[in-house]
């Protein structure tokens, strides 16, 4: 697929999209949300504290679909073409400074469409306030299931909602332990959770997905805060030595896991985790990432496509051009470009910038993406993609679950993450 942004370098995809929101708008909300040729989305977006590498994987998302749309002549409404742009600013991964930031975006610089921040805490802090002002928010990086519970009325999530996240996980224990003449009720689970709204979220779907297998909970744990250090968990993985090891603690939750694995030289069958990926986890630990299963909303060899990105492959390898720094594209990245596109297709069928228009037009998205299937619930959730889960295989990621997406088969048991 040829993409002329596939020429782009990073620094030339900022400064085209990433644009400085000071320098850009002022006026009001009313007469602010498109200037010219220009439709403006806004996003205040974790670039520094502890989101930050999960923050710029997003805005690289946005850029990139942004890049595409223009490059393909932007968005037609009324018979005339708009480019898209992006006003950013940085939350600081504080949910009180996103809130802040979401009001300046839309009192001070006029926005009325906005594109969402890099997690679920962050989006639980500023939904109130795009509700408050009737501002339409697509959000990409929010999965708490609770967020759909408010009542909101202009917030979409392209994503699927966390408590799916490591179902599949728990779900192929069990068909393992079948496999090897167990039942799934002699499973034994260890868990430890970072102590915020998505991986509690995380936590409550193993939780439901054990009972409903009769599974054993041997180890339930908290994360420290500054999740700098698991080794009173493992100690007891040590002890207890159960089938199962899930762990969910963002970034940094990812890498002190399989850091502290391998130095404690701790062997558990089957290790699963959140953001193996954005963490880097191939990267920085080499071989003692073999084998973690890996939860993901989306994946290169899936058979997903759209008019804009093209397949999932051609999405993989436009990424890797654009951002050449990355081996392997994390879903954050995939999904927070599919929220653009749901932008761009809804201002095309309201065929018209009025905001009520335009949030009955997002209400009403079913769409195919390279990302999956997008079709928002009443309460604003996707309800047309399923998560798959991925196993890392000498180093590379490999689709082993559920079997309708599955490439590989799942390697069994786990070995030493010094192996």
């Amino acid at each position: 697929m040829a993409l002329d942004i596939l020429k782009l370098t990073r620094r030339g995809v900022f400064a085209a999209m990433g644009v400085c929101a000071a320098a850009l708008i002022g006026g009001s909300a009313a007469n602010a949300k498109v200037e010219g040729d220009t439709i403006y989305l806004g996003s205040a977006i974790s670039l520094t504290g502890k989101y930050a590498s999960d923050g710029i994987h997003s805005r690289n998302g946005y850029d990139l679909a942004i890049a595409r749309i223009n490059e393909m002549g932007g968005v037609t409404v009324g018979g005339k073409q708009y480019k898209l742009k992006v006003i950013y600013y940085d939350d600081e991964s504080t949910p009180a400074r996103g809130a802040q930031l979401a009001e300046r975006l839309i009192k001070q610089d006029g926005v009325q469409f906005m594109l969402g921040p890099y997690s679920s805490g962050l989006t639980q802090a500023i939904a109130p306030v795009t509700e408050k002002y009737n501002v339409p928010m697509v959000e990409a990086e929010g999965a708490e299931r609770s967020l759909f519970t408010k009542g909101y009325r202009y917030l979409f999530a392209v994503l699927s909602t966390s408590e799916q996240y490591l179902a599949s996980a728990v779900a192929l224990a069990a068909d393992l332990a079948e496999k090897n003449g167990k039942k799934p009720s002699d499973v034994k689970i260890a868990m430890a959770f970072e102590n915020d709204p998505f991986s509690l979220d995380v936590r409550a779907g193993v939780v439901d997905d054990a009972k409903k297998y009769n599974m054993q909970i041997v180890i339930d744990d908290k994360l420290p805060a500054d999740l700098s250090d698991m080794s009173a968990t493992l100690t007891k993985v040590r002890a207890l030595q159960p089938d199962v090891l899930i762990v969910s603690g963002h970034n940094k939750g990812a890498v002190t896991a399989v850091r502290q694995l391998k130095e404690m030289q701790i062997s558990v069958p089957i290790v699963a985790m959140t953001h193996c990926e954005s963490g880097g986890i191939v990267k920085e630990f080499g071989d003692a990432a073999n084998d973690i299963l890996c939860p993901t909303q989306w994946a290169e060899t899936l058979s997903y496509k759209d008019k804009y990105m093209g397949s999932a492959a051609e999405y993989d390898a436009a990424y890797k051009k654009a951002y050449p720094e990355y081996q392997t594209v994390p879903y954050q990245a995939a999904q927070a470009s599919a929220a653009v596109l749901v932008w761009k297709e809804a201002f095309e069928r309201a065929n018209s910038f009025d905001v009520e228009k335009v949030r009955d037009a997002l209400a009403s998205t079913d769409m195919a993406t390279f990302y999956g299937q997008i079709k928002f619930a009443p309460e604003g959730n996707n309800i047309a993609k399923p998560m798959v889960l991925r196993q890392i295989q000498g180093g590379e990621y490999k689709v082993v679950a559920p079997l309708k997406w599955a490439s590989d088969s799942v390697n069994w048991p786990r070995k030493t993450a010094a192996n």
